[in-house]
């Protein structure tokens, strides 16, 4: 239990969570399109609040193993696999091919940033 609260792993699990309320806050709403859009915006500042009370502490923990450019590059590519899910399990939209070999080559370009 303790190596979860551990700076290095800590930042990691807090950015999925927060990931996960922000991909609600900017594109949950999509599956209800007849909502007045007054509404959805309040309702995705909701849930950002929630994402900011993750993002910010796994940028301060995270920031004593890593730098500010890997703690970005982490958040981008778990932004994606995030909203890949999202958008396959919970919109219903398929990824083709080329959205695969985009984020491959995202996370390749990720990868670099990890190598010292």
């Amino acid at each position: 239990m303790s190596a979860l609260l551990s700076p290095s792993i800590l930042p990691i699990l807090l950015l999925i969570g927060s990931n996960i309320f922000m991909t609600f806050a900017w594109y949950g709403h999509l599956k209800f399109p007849h909502t007045p859009l007054l509404t959805v915006i309040f309702a995705s500042w909701g849930i950002a609040l929630i994402e900011y009370f993750m993002a910010v502490p796994a940028n301060r923990i995270g920031h004593e193993v890593y730098s500010a450019a890997q703690l970005k590059t982490m958040q981008e590519v778990i932004t994606l696999v995030v909203f890949s899910l999202f958008s396959v399990f919970y919109l219903k939209e398929a990824l083709g091919w080329n959205h695969l070999l985009g984020f491959a080559l995202i996370a390749g370009g990720a990868a670099l940033i990890f190598k010292a």
